[in-house]
């Protein structure tokens, strides 16, 4: 007797051409780091951005983190995405525990790092509430999830597991600041700096 086919795979068939149909797209994940997934896009401030690059935070061959960078439009060249005004994104996806305390002068010593004096003199306020973020923070933990936002006409916002930290706060030149922590000329990682800029090349 011939085996009755079951309708489960004709069932998902059916499923997966309805999605197709209607236009639905399941997000996909365009990058891998590490065993961490990054999808294609994120939407940040109502526009869809794309996946410019990934990348794995390492110190001391421990992985502290991944990386992943969404611009409007993928760039290869850091000057062109420091000029970018719309809507950014770095999200970050923690590897390994680490105190809100350290991963914060890790943040400071990057920004002192890549910020001229004068530059450093005018962003005091920006990076004083910065280090307050953080401070609402007691520890980051393997798995948690950390959004850094360019809002336009908002800030910079921060999110850890989808929860907001503290109030946007203003000024670009501030947002381009943190940024220049992975993609100045003396990026933390020197391998990831590439790495976020890989995917526009």
């Amino acid at each position: 007797m011939l085996p009755i086919p079951t309708r489960r795979p004709a069932l998902r068939l059916l499923c997966a051409g309805a999605l197709l149909i209607a236009g639905i797209h399941l997000p996909a994940a365009a990058a891998e780091v590490a065993g961490v997934k990054f999808d294609d896009t994120a939407t940040v401030a109502g526009k869809e951005l794309k996946l410019n690059g990934a990348g794995l935070r390492t110190r001391f061959f421990i992985k502290v983190y991944a990386a992943g960078l969404y611009v409007p439009e993928k760039k290869a060249n850091v000057a062109e995405l420091l000029r970018e005004e719309g809507p950014r994104r770095v999200a970050i996806v923690m590897m390994h525990d680490v105190s809100a305390d350290t991963f914060s002068k890790a943040f400071m010593e990057g920004l002192n790092d890549n910020v001229d004096k004068t530059e450093r003199t005018r962003l005091v306020p920006q990076i004083t509430r910065f280090g307050q973020v953080f401070g609402m923070v007691e520890n980051l933990k393997k798995g948690d999830v950390l959004h850094l936002d360019w809002i336009p006409g908002s800030g910079t916002q921060c999110e850890l597991n989808g929860r907001k930290l503290g109030e946007p706060i203003p000024d670009l030149a501030f947002y381009n600041a943190v940024l220049r922590i992975w993609l100045g000329d003396k990026p933390v990682d020197s391998s990831l700096k590439p790495a976020l800029l890989g995917d526009a090349r």
